[in-house]
């Protein structure tokens, strides 16, 4: 990889050619080869700050459909639209809508929710009689509940929460009857119906459903049914739920399917279950699950769910897109295999761009569609502003712990990220690995000192040579992170003395089901000035 001064940045192909990418062009030209754990080819083509992208230009994708953290899809056919948002947990702005028109390229719009009402989990995003409603479960310290909010229009607005006072279950979908009855389907098998309106509850909570059981001597995380969908075809309400656990063993999670002539049941599991299920370790996707089902433009079908990469948990759980045909007898059989390979992409739909740059030149603050504040208070959003190309972060609390960073999704293997950034006395401020406020690294500084983050740890260091004004890069190479810092705008760099490992800075050892981000942080007492932020996978 070679860098110029401009921020275009040449990629080597075989034979010595290269590709030059630059940030404000957009989409790359050129499909790049890189190897994974385990040999599986991957041929991604590059896209913004040469981050992968899945449609390869030739007919065909590689997944993941969206990577880095996207857990839990939520995805909504409206007309020749498609909108899709994910599990946000404690990053607010909260729920972002993507839009798409072929089901592989996807954009980002408008954060749904703005106002922090806990840990967002598995939402069901639905329009009903030509309005927008997303059911979104929360984990809070008050109880849990889910809540529903409202938009006559995709962008918003969106209605303020309104809390359905369910504090038992998790993970809803909307469904509505052939009777045109509305209702929740929830975790364990378990439904609700809702007012005709859809913003409260008619009834009790009732068990409908018993999910399929795996063989016992199957190695999972735990039974835990959850993420129901409920999809209407061919005469049939057809069921999907997640089994076997989220994270854990890579063969837990799995897909398992169920049907009913009625949205009243009974229902009658899939004699092929399960429809997905990561069935050795030295797959591509571990974790597969929580899927939904789709009409493609064409009229093919298509189900999006999550799973991990291999080697990757850092990464959370990625986008999936796997092809969709219906046996003889009626029920959905996912054609895609290990999604190890490029598949045929689905026919019809407008191409757009896919995804945006990470790289951030601050005219603009972009929260929610690009930054996210970790736990925000009910004011966190005004500590960050941006005039004449600088983000100005007011400082706030002791540490990364303490004083919630502005963070990214950044869905690469190896990628490296700048910024420079001035400090007043008084404040600590530099770039971060963020998983949550007990597990990150990094490096920040004042104006006398370094200090190192490590494992959720701050240790002062060597003394800061630069002052109050730095450039500061983070690389994470496959989990190796070096940081250097320059005193000259970057045109010399000096390595930090510390190196970190991280690989293990992920769900599986800290829980939490969230990824390590690239982050921007400042704490104390004061105010930190950041200008053009860089990103470039590698």
């Amino acid at each position: 990889m070679t860098v110029n001064r401009r921020g275009a940045f040449g990629l080597a192909l075989a034979g010595g050619a290269a590709a030059v990418l630059r940030p404000e062009s957009g989409q790359a030209s050129v499909t790049v080869p890189v190897s994974c754990p385990g040999g599986f080819p991957a041929h991604w083509k590059r896209g913004f700050d040469n981050q992968r992208i899945p449609d390869l230009g030739d007919g065909t994708f590689l997944n993941p459909l969206l990577s880095g953290d996207h857990p839990d899809p939520a995805i909504l056919k409206d007309g020749a639209d498609y909108y899709m948002t994910f599990s946000s947990f404690e990053s607010y702005p909260a729920l972002t809508i993507w839009h798409s028109r072929d089901l592989v390229n996807w954009q980002p719009r408008k954060a749904a929710l703005t106002r922090n009402i806990g840990s967002v989990w598995a939402v069901s995003l639905a329009k009903h009689a030509g309005r927008y409603f997303l059911y979104i479960p929360v984990k809070a310290k008050g109880g849990d509940s889910i809540f529903v909010i409202w938009a006559d229009h995709i962008d918003g607005p969106w209605s303020d929460p309104i809390d359905l006072r369910l504090p038992d279950n998790i993970d809803p979908c909307h469904a509505v009857g052939e009777d045109g009855s509305r209702w929740l389907f929830l975790s364990r098998g378990d439904r609700v119906r809702l007012a005709e309106d859809g913003l409260s509850t008619v009834g009790t909570v009732e068990h409908v459903y018993d999910p399929w059981r795996y063989p016992v001597d199957w190695v999972v995380e735990g039974f835990a049914p959850e993420g129901p969908k409920i999809h209407r075809h061919g005469g049939w309400f057809h069921m999907l739920t997640a089994v076997g656990g989220t994270a854990g063993p890579p063969t837990g999670h799995m897909v398992i399917a169920a049907r009913s002539r009625s949205i009243h049941g009974p229902w009658e599991n899939c004699p092929h279950n399960p429809l997905v299920h990561t069935r050795t370790k030295a797959e591509k996707w571990w974790s597969r699950g929580h899927a939904s089902l789709v009409e493609g433009p064409d009229g093919d079908w298509w189900a999006v769910y999550h799973g991990y990469e291999n080697g990757y948990w850092t990464l959370g759980r990625q986008a999936l897109l796997d092809p969709v045909e219906w046996t003889a007898d009626g029920w959905p059989r996912m054609t895609g295999g290990d999604l190890s390979r490029p598949l045929p992409k689905p026919k019809g739909g407008q191409v757009v761009p896919h995804g945006q740059a990470l790289s951030d030149d601050f005219r603009t603050l972009d929260l929610g569609r690009k930054w996210n504040f970790f736990k925000p208070a009910a004011d966190e959003a005004s500590r960050a502003s941006v005039a004449d190309g600088v983000l100005s972060l007011t400082a706030r609390g002791h540490s990364p712990a303490d004083s919630p960073p502005l963070m990214l999704v950044a869905g690469d293997t190896r990628y490296q990220f700048e910024c420079d950034i001035a400090v007043e006395p008084g404040v600590t401020a530099g770039l971060l690995l963020f998983y949550d406020e007990r597990l990150y690294c990094g490096l920040g500084f004042d104006v006398e000192r370094f200090q190192l983050h490590q494992y959720g740890t701050e240790l002062w260091r060597s003394v800061n040579p630069h002052g109050r004004r730095l450039r500061m890069r983070l690389t994470n190479d496959d989990h190796i992170v070096t940081v250097d810092t320059s005193g000259d705008g970057g045109r010399s760099w000096t390595r930090f003395e510390n190196g970190i490992e991280v690989s293990g800075y992920h769900h599986n050892v800290r829980g939490g089901f969230l990824m390590l981000r690239p982050a921007l942080y400042a704490a104390g007492s004061g105010t930190a000035r950041l200008r053009d932020f860089r990103f470039r996978a590698l």
